[in-house]
């Protein structure tokens, strides 16, 4: 067991220890404010206060953990052998930054309680992020600092062993659109046909009927084939469907389609299938509670994982609804526009609400990748050689790679390119 010895124990500091030590290290620990309990303790052992009580392993303490509520706290940016870091400390110190403190400051999205003007969608925009602004976004920063804070500790006490971790690769499968063509209805078909005549989109105007009338497939039903893959790869996928009634930003075929139906039952019978939660849910718990009772309905299953349309997240207002609906997993921490770690880590943590000042229970598995966040390389061949980046980054950590695709890219085009970026991701899970 590993004793830490603090001058007060908080909320913040309790989560963010056994957080680091107990989850990502997976060594027990304990807490103690005690100096005799610390001193006689013969194990190894740690102190996080202002000052070192003898020449133990000493991390020089920020006042954050300490802290109630947002203030405004200065950051400057240092470099711990070659990795950006905040919160430096002194030379007297095992590790020169308060690594707890700048792990709590990324982990709990204390920036996006900071005062700031949120996107179109109502997100918190990018640009805005510490991560963005100070070239680290793509950086599993946590990661780093904890796997670098476990070899310090190593060598201080080499009897001390740590379970070695594994990298793990998920595929995450939006489908906010079942189906390009079919099952849409009669008014919505003649809507769209309008349209595309309007806009003398004939070769769309001739698909849609080549689909309607079975001479040609659906361009958005891939999930035989993509399941073929996932079988061929190993790598475990989870589907999230859209549930949702028809409104501006979720125009999904209606849920009560049989069709509908039967596809999301019969994709359950070989990957995990979750709840794509829609627009309107964001701010309306009634409405995710009956999406959420609609997909149990549909697969006779528990569903306790949730991704927030267009990745929508109002911190930490989502997480509370999420737990009041059901949910102990989401999917929805990540950029749509930009490739790279929004809370800094690429291990999944249970989020910390900085307005209650406790760790609520739903786990946050973080992305890295989303498709839409590709669209700005000029080649599919730039944005494979990104994703092999950051997979060696996220491999080099044994973290959990997880990256966002969906069938309005990987559609039925015979000559799509989508395709062999992403058997290109797949096949990166062989090189465990």
């Amino acid at each position: 067991m590993l004793l830490v010895y603090t001058y007060k124990v908080t909320p913040r500091l309790t989560y963010i220890m056994r957080h680091i030590f107990t989850k990502m290290l997976g060594v027990e620990i304990s807490i103690t404010t005690k100096v005799e309990d610390f001193i006689a303790h013969n194990g190894p052992k740690i102190t996080y206060t202002k000052q070192p009580l003898q020449n133990e392993f000493f991390v020089k303490s920020h006042e954050l953990l300490f802290e109630q509520g947002i203030s405004d706290v200065e950051i400057n940016i240092h470099q711990w052998e070659g990795t950006p870091s905040f919160f430096p400390t002194t030379d007297k110190c095992a590790i020169p930054f308060d690594v707890f403190a700048a792990s709590f400051y990324l982990l709990s999205r204390y920036e996006e309680y900071l005062p700031h003007v949120k996107d179109e969608h109502g997100r918190f925009p990018v640009e805005e992020s510490l991560g963005f602004q100070s070239g680290f976004l793509e950086i599993p920063v946590v990661d780093i600092w904890v796997k670098k804070l476990r070899i310090a500790i190593q060598r201080r006490f080499p009897d001390l062993e740590f379970p070695k971790k594994k990298y793990q690769q998920t595929s995450i499968m939006d489908i906010g659109v079942a189906y390009a063509y079919l099952k849409k209805g009669f008014m919505r078909t003649m809507g769209g046909t309008i349209i595309d005549l309007a806009h003398l989109r004939i070769r769309k105007l001739l698909e849609r009927y080549l689909v309607l009338l079975r001479f040609k497939k659906d361009p958005l039903d891939f999930y035989d084939a993509v399941t073929a893959l996932h079988k061929r790869y190993k790598v475990p996928t989870i589907f999230f469907f859209l549930m949702a009634d028809y409104s501006t930003y979720d125009k999904n075929i209606s849920v009560i389609n049989p069709k509908f139906r039967s596809l999301v039952k019969s994709v359950a019978d070989y990957s995990i299938v979750s709840l794509m939660a829609s627009y309107k849910s964001l701010n309306d718990l009634a409405s995710l509670k009956k999406e959420r009772k609609r997909l149990i309905g549909f697969i006779n299953r528990p569903v306790k994982r949730v991704r927030q349309r267009f990745n929508r997240l109002n911190i930490p207002d989502t997480y509370r609804m999420m737990v009041d609906a059901g949910f102990n997993e989401d999917y929805t921490m990540g950029y749509t526009r930009e490739l790279g770690f929004r809370a800094g880590t690429c291990s999944p943590f249970y989020f910390y609400d900085i307005s209650f000042e406790e760790q609520i229970p739903i786990q946050v598995n973080s992305f890295c990748v989303q498709y839409t966040a590709l669209y700005k390389y000029k080649s599919l061949k730039k944005a494979q050689e990104k994703i092999e980046e950051l997979s060696a980054q996220v491999r080099e950590v044994r973290g959990s790679f997880n990256v966002v695709f969906s069938n309005e890219v990987l559609n039925g085009n015979d000559r799509n390119a989508w395709k062999e970026l992403y058997v290109n991701f797949l096949k990166m899970n062989e090189e465990k």
